[in-house]
């Protein structure tokens, strides 16, 4: 595909990335265990971590418009890298509470400056297509940095170190790349009311994306056991939602190129809320609990390409670090919030009500963007 020229070296950089924030994610809450943190503190670190990205999403467009995309980048991804060499040099709850925030605050930066860097190169009739194999990328990294942690000890520096080098590597192809860079952005005050206007689907998409995503991914392990999963058989649900995740959202992506992409949310949204509520209702083992777990991942999980591309179609060229600095900040304060009531939800009625959380996010954002269709069918075409 001749679209994936101009971001070639920009994805090549995205999976050196995520493939060492995926071994780090995965070793922080093994290795303070092991440092005896405490349940507390361990929940904490995840907290931070997106606390840490709602402030690098306040700061980013006046980064990116002082000194330009690339530099951006290149700073962001060095913070990235000193905050992951830091913790095993500092094992105490205080001073990786603070890597963690520093991590979440470069990974909003450096999350802006890719998506609308893709975003850029993209136009209306195949930015769909565009952003999914950027999601493509990212779970597939993702899915090697937790696998990668199979080769070392979460006792020693080793982890770090590769995690650290990663991110080193990471800088390379994007500043050695002869792309264009996007346009600066005009303003630099993110405004959720100025994103609310312009695209006011795509705000509450992102809200729910990072409601049910966040929930999922803390809870889903939980989930699993607590219905009779036995430890080993859990991987196999996890991994199964995350390749439906890879699987599903470029089909998706694609399609909303060339119908409206409000009716393809409404669509997925309505089949994903129906597999949640089966993983609700009947509890599942094996094979069927996998399967299950498939779908969801298939349909649900490309709810946040829908948003970005539905704002992205609307937004101008100066416009695209707000709307991806704005799509992440509301993104995390869904996944800040929704994990803690799932998880009293759970302790307080049963496992199931963490699909039950996620089915009802899933069935209000289909039954949004059924209503938006009716309401304003002349949406934005493809140009």
């Amino acid at each position: 595909m001749k679209s994936l020229y101009p971001i070639a070296a920009l994805l090549v950089s995205v999976f050196l990335l995520v493939t060492g924030n995926a071994l780090i994610a995965l070793v922080t809450p093994i290795r303070a265990d092991l440092d005896g943190f405490g349940a507390l503190t361990i929940g904490a670190l995840g907290s931070a971590y997106f606390l840490g990205m709602l402030a690098g999403t306040m700061k980013t467009p006046a980064i990116v418009r002082e000194v330009g995309h690339i530099r951006s980048f290149a700073a962001f991804v060095a913070c990235g890298a000193v905050s992951i060499d830091a913790m095993p040099l500092a094992p105490s709850p205080a001073a990786w509470l603070v890597a963690r925030a520093l991590l979440g605050f470069a990974f909003a930066g450096i999350y802006a400056v890719i998506e609308s860097w893709i975003n850029a190169k993209a136009n209306n009739s195949n930015r769909g297509a565009l952003y999914a194999t950027y999601q493509i990328v990212n779970f597939a990294a993702s899915a090697v940095g937790q696998m990668l942690l199979r080769g070392f000890e979460p006792t020693g520096f080793s982890t770090f170190t590769v995690g650290a080098g990663l991110f080193a590597l990471a800088i390379v192809p994007l500043s050695m790349t002869s792309a264009d860079a996007p346009t600066a952005p005009s303003e630099v005050t993110l405004r959720v009311s100025w994103l609310m206007s312009l695209a006011p689907i795509s705000v509450a998409a992102a809200l729910a994306a990072g409601a049910a995503n966040g929930a999922a991914v803390s809870l889903a392990p939980i989930y699993a056991l607590q219905i009779g999963a036995a430890p080993e058989k859990v991987p196999y649900f996890t991994a199964a939602i995350v390749l439906g995740s890879a699987l599903g959202v470029f089909p998706v992506g694609r399609l909303s190129d060339r119908v409206d992409r409000r009716l393809m949310m409404a669509v997925v949204m309505s089949v994903g809320a129906a597999c949640e509520v089966a993983l609700a209702l009947s509890q599942p083992q094996g094979a069927a609990l996998t399967a299950l777990g498939f779908l969801v991942g298939l349909f649900t999980y490309t709810l946040y390409t829908l948003a970005a591309s539905i704002a992205n179609d609307r937004a101008g060229p100066h416009e695209l670090v707000l709307v991806s600095a704005g799509l992440l900040f509301v993104y995390s304060l869904g996944a800040i919030a929704a994990p803690p009531l799932a998880a009293l939800a759970m302790r307080a009625i049963g496992p199931s009500m963490l699909f039950w959380q996620n089915a009802v996010v899933h069935a209000a954002l289909a039954a949004f963007a059924t209503y938006a269709l009716l309401r304003w069918p002349r949406a934005r075409r493809p140009s």
